[in-house]
């Protein structure tokens, strides 16, 4: 597995990770409990090193957490003891502040960080669906090492300004949902159904109209991955890749094939006319639906 440094921290993590959302929460119904931690086992195996979790991906099987935000000081204390016991380790090598809390100023929650990591309890602070000002106030009072959030072929904002700015810093970035919520690997399209439980019945661009209505992105996609030989979903990650050489993407998964398929994303290389071709065909699109409901972008800082 080949290996990525965050930034310009010493964090060095193989350069694809694991999202273990997928695994108790979100898309679906909980799956099974031996399977997730054979899965793990499994990703270990195989050369990875970056295993992204939460206390919010509930029902308290991931970590625990019920939702909400609270990033006091003495709160982000307690809840990096409680990892620390759950995850039984005596270090947390990456500590994010999950989404930016309205009631809380940002240098409290990184000089709690830097508490944490002065103790040898956290080694280094990462911030998730944070602005680009609440980056850099941030990154003042205590260097950040990376910033995750949405990044993709179906949501290519953070090129916009995000991306410019953790260069400046030299911060190291991690797409979640770096296959679109499962919509480029071409499995999905407007007669899909979702479990009832399953978040993606709620976004707008997962509407059955939207859906319709993007299936030229997956299109891009798959012509892109029959010239290569390769699937759409090693293109999507391969893409994202090549961006820059300080991304990691954490795609999730809860099936042992697909987790092989997306790591195999490492070893397909894009020339710079592949990129350009695949770009130029993307932005040729008007990709319709909110990646997220009216709600929950409101709880990001984006």
């Amino acid at each position: 597995m080949q290996k990525r440094r965050l930034g310009k921290s010493n964090l060095e993590v193989s350069a694809l990770g694991l999202g273990c959302m997928s695994m108790t929460s979100v898309y679906g119904p909980p799956a099974d409990r031996k399977q997730m931690i054979n899965l793990i086992r499994a990703a270990h195996d195989l050369g990875v090193t970056f295993f992204d979790t939460a206390e919010a991906y509930g029902p308290f099987q991931n970590e625990e957490r019920r939702g909400g935000t609270n990033s006091r000081p003495e709160h982000i204390k307690k809840v990096a003891e409680a990892a620390l016991r759950r995850l039984r380790t005596d270090r947390i090598d990456l500590f994010y502040q999950h989404r930016v809390d309205p009631q809380v100023p940002i240098e409290d929650v990184a000089g709690a960080l830097k508490d944490l990591i002065a103790q040898g309890k956290v080694r280094h602070f990462g911030l998730s669906e944070a602005g680009v000002s609440t980056i850099r106030r941030a990154h003042a009072v205590q260097p950040v090492t990376a910033v995750q959030s949405e990044y993709s072929l179906f949501w290519r904002e953070p090129e916009r300004v995000l991306l410019p700015v953790l260069e400046e810093l030299g911060i190291g970035f991690v797409p979640f949902s770096p296959l679109g919520a499962g919509f480029l690997t071409g499995k999905i399209d407007e007669n899909t159904k979702f479990d009832a439980t399953d978040f993606r019945n709620h976004v707008p661009r997962f509407s059955p109209e939207a859906r319709k209505a993007n299936m030229a992105l997956v299109e891009v996609v798959k012509t892109a991955a029959e010239r290569k030989g390769v699937t759409p979903a090693q293109i999507a990650l391969a893409w994202l890749l090549a961006q820059k050489p300080w991304i990691v993407p954490i795609p999730g998964t809860t099936k042992l094939h697909r987790l092989k398929e997306n790591l195999g994303a490492v070893d397909v290389s894009l020339s710079e006319s592949e990129i350009e071709q695949i770009n130029e065909s993307v932005d040729a699109l008007a990709l319709q639906g909110a990646r997220l409901p009216e709600a929950a972008l409101k709880m990001t800082g984006l």
